[in-house]
């Protein structure tokens, strides 16, 4: 099915455009695709009831802040609406860079600052208890407790996104340098340290687990399902959500919930900001220093329980 359902023809055919743009001019994910290209629908549709019609030279300043409003309106997070607005202004400069418009009304259009809140992370020793519950389920070789195990590892050791993980293939592991060779955003490849324990999950999901699950459909993938072909990320997520709520007092986390702790304790150890950036693949170091800024919350609320004059 096309993303350019139920929209007049007159704006549909700029939908499917865009999306083959940011598949292979841009190399975005498909998930990303569907996030941008949703935006995009969601402001044509916005033109298209309002009183100019179908006509996309009508794509004005006018017509995008009436869009973002009525999302304020609605009750929409501003972080959410932050996003849109960007997400918006990329679309009109594709607009205004094909000719399919004259001026772009994009580079006019502000948004409230989005408030960026704390990512909620694990303690260190929380970190630690569900990477040894994990262990202690791949003790009797099952190769589902297995790959469970190499699944948390990973996350947690190197802080790569679940959709990296879930990319990896076998040839992925650099076994002699205990790296992993992952393609990120823009299909940018980085190489990402792993420690012992890690080595230790992927040795023996590549010697005992795989095998058992391995199919004709599992092709060179590093990580399989039950079913023998490629995990999925909704299956990865399962995974993490399961092994951390075993451990007492540790908050609901999602794979990125992993990734965050694992950059939050890097930094909490003494590591460079800008290693951090490196390792997590982040384009703006901007991204990665809201780590630092856990810490110091981390810090303060330790201080203000601790010390008898905070």
């Amino acid at each position: 099915m096309k993303m350019s359902d139920e929209l007049p023809r007159a704006l549909s055919i700029h939908l499917d455009a865009y999306a083959e743009h940011l598949r292979l001019g841009r190399g975005r994910s498909e998930h990303t695709i569907r996030a941008y290209v949703g935006d995009a629908r969601s402001l044509l549709e916005h033109l298209a009831a309002q009183s100019t019609g179908t006509d996309l030279d009508a794509l004005d300043l006018r017509v995008l802040r009436s869009w973002l409003a009525q999302q304020s309106a609605a009750g929409t997070a501003r972080t959410t609406v932050a996003r849109r607005a960007s997400s918006a202004r990329g679309f009109t400069a594709w607009l205004a860079r094909t000719a399919r418009i004259e001026v772009d009304p994009g580079v006019r259009l502000a948004a409230p600052p989005a408030r960026r809140t704390l990512p909620v992370v694990l303690r260190q020793n929380q970190a630690i208890e569900a990477m040894e519950a994990a262990e202690s389920g791949a003790q009797q070789h099952d190769p589902i407790a297995l790959r469970d195990r190499l699944i948390v590892e990973l996350l947690y050791s190197t802080g790569i996104r679940v959709g990296e993980l879930c990319g990896l293939d076998i040839e992925s592991v650099d076994a002699n340098r205990r790296l992993l060779r992952v393609l990120g955003k823009g299909n940018k490849e980085r190489s990402v340290p792993y420690g012992v324990p890690a080595e230790s999950a992927i040795e023996q999901w590549l010697g005992v687990g795989r095998p058992l699950l391995a199919s004709e459909k599992s092709g060179s993938a590093l990580l399989l399902g039950k079913r023998g072909g490629r995990l999925d990320q909704r299956q990865a997520r399962s995974v993490v959500h399961e092994t951390v709520s075993a451990v007492p007092g540790a908050p609901d986390l999602s794979p990125h919930g992993l990734r965050h702790s694992a950059a939050t304790h890097l930094l909490e150890g003494g590591a460079d900001l800008r290693v951090v950036q490196e390792l997590l693949g982040h384009a703006s170091l901007a991204t990665t220093q809201l780590y630092t800024h856990v810490s110091v919350e981390r810090l303060r609320a330790v201080h203000d329980q601790a010390h008898p004059r905070a």
